[in-house]
């Protein structure tokens, strides 16, 4: 028998750090072994004929783990439940009714304390058990509390464990629907060259059905995260390829797509008719690359279909070196950099490093997020080829990008105001663009 601890005991918990729920729940297990000295915890779920373990935490050889699954009635959690049984057993040999159970014998079951788990809306998961090979008349219900603080605290992490199942759930589901319905719209956003303001080419941004409540950062987050993030990625690629004949003759189109889709060889597979001298491929660094080697390789893949770019210099994980290996054409400068370099002497300083080291390495450097003329003319001043951002046009329905390109009537930025909506869609039927038309 031991003293009841805390919940704050049981909270700083070894490696309680690790976000698992599974680690968590085992971690609590293996507290409430140590508390109580018994041999055995686990943790069952109740499903509507059997139960199953879900965790299991001993240091024996057990002859079953998790997964491990059989009828409810032929053990003791669910007698437990429907109080046939009580919750401390001392001995199972008081309760003659345990003697039907195989596992009684074949553990052999001594003492036994079990809980049930019951979620925050009070439905039962399943129970919380420990027990040992032997009887044991020092447990009482004392002990019996220690269970009932760690089943609540398991009950805890495995309701939040519920809840992330769940939301992962409608996300894969939202966004294989996106997939399949190739639900997505493409806009351009000008890039200008900072020497005479002329424009030079675009980049393809992606915007959601939802674009209002959630940036496409956290769609291609999201995707990632339930193990469609390469799968939107190429929807995204696709789409913007299509737009590629709206881009008129001396511009460039730019594509973002992430690193872990260049090294899936998705992408080489969708340039195998790339066109190096308009298309470019912007490596987005979002999430940390693991191999920068295998990275290099896929991008070589594609070497004369596009040029390569890397994205958010300045502000990604990529170190210089890594940028090197990486051999790009084009540097975008991040915009926190940006962001008021013109009274930010930090900022000038490391833009201007950055432009030393652009030239070094034989590749163009992209200032992006430019709003006002001071920054631009700063940036320009420091030797950055070229622009984007609020200051020369915001991401722009393709036509109206076209027309922008070409310096024709409508394509100022004020042509964004609302007016009566026109999609425009390619001849695959996915969405380019909406064109805003003024009354």
């Amino acid at each position: 028998m031991t003293d009841q601890p805390s919940l704050a005991v049981a909270l700083d918990l070894p490696g309680a750090e690790i976000d698992s729920s599974a680690s968590r729940v085992d971690r609590i297990l293996d507290a409430v072994r140590e508390h109580l000295g018994v041999e055995i915890a686990f943790v069952t779920k109740f499903h509507e004929h059997d139960r199953e373990l879900m965790n299991v935490r001993s240091d024996l050889d057990l002859p079953m783990g998790p997964g491990y699954r059989e009828p409810k009635e032929e053990g003791y959690c669910w007698h437990v439940l429907q109080g046939n049984l009580p919750e401390l057993i001392q001995d199972p040999a008081d309760f003659p009714f345990t003697e039907q159970f195989a596992i009684t014998q074949m553990l052999p079951v001594g003492c036994h304390l079990n809980v049930p788990l019951r979620m925050s809306d009070g439905t039962v998961y399943g129970s919380f058990c420990a027990l040992s090979r032997t009887p044991d008349r020092s447990m009482t219900e004392r002990d019996l509390g220690v269970v009932r603080a760690f089943a609540q605290l398991a009950a805890e992490q495995i309701e939040v464990e519920l809840a992330g199942e769940a939301r992962r759930s409608a996300l894969q589901k939202t966004i294989s629907q996106v997939i399949s319905g190739n639900r997505l719209t493409i806009m351009h956003q000008p890039i200008h060259s900072l020497a005479d303001d002329q424009p030079a080419g675009v980049e393809c941004l992606a915007r959601f059905p939802d674009a209002t409540e959630r940036g496409p950062d956290q769609w291609f987050n999201e995707a990632s995260e339930v193990g469609l993030g390469i799968e939107l990625d190429m929807l995204a690629v696709r789409s913007a390829l299509e737009t590629l004949p709206y881009v008129p003759p001396g511009h460039y189109m730019s594509v973002n797509v992430s690193p872990e889709t260049v090294m899936s060889g998705a992408l080489a597979q969708a340039l195998r008719e790339g066109n190096e001298e308009r298309l470019v491929i912007e490596v987005t660094e979002h999430q940390r690359v693991a191999d920068y080697e295998a990275l290099a390789r896929a991008l070589k893949a594609i070497a004369g279909k596009a040029r390569i770019a890397i994205d958010d210099v300045g502000a990604g994980y990529a170190g210089l070196r890594h940028l090197v290996d990486l051999a790009p054409d084009i540097l975008k400068l991040d915009m926190s950099l940006t962001r008021d370099i013109d009274s930010d002497p930090a900022r000038r300083a490391l833009a201007s490093a950055l432009v030393s080291f652009s030239r070094e390495i034989g590749c163009s450097l992209v200032a992006e997020g430019i709003e006002t003329e001071a920054e631009k003319q700063v940036l320009a001043s420091l030797g950055v080829t070229y622009g984007q951002g609020y200051f020369f046009s915001r991401p722009l329905p393709v036509i109206r990008s076209q027309q922008w390109l070409l310096k024709t009537e409508g394509g100022r930025p004020d042509a964004g105001k609302d007016g009566e909506i026109a999609r425009i869609e390619t001849s695959k039927g996915i969405t380019v663009g909406e064109l805003r038309l003024r009354a």
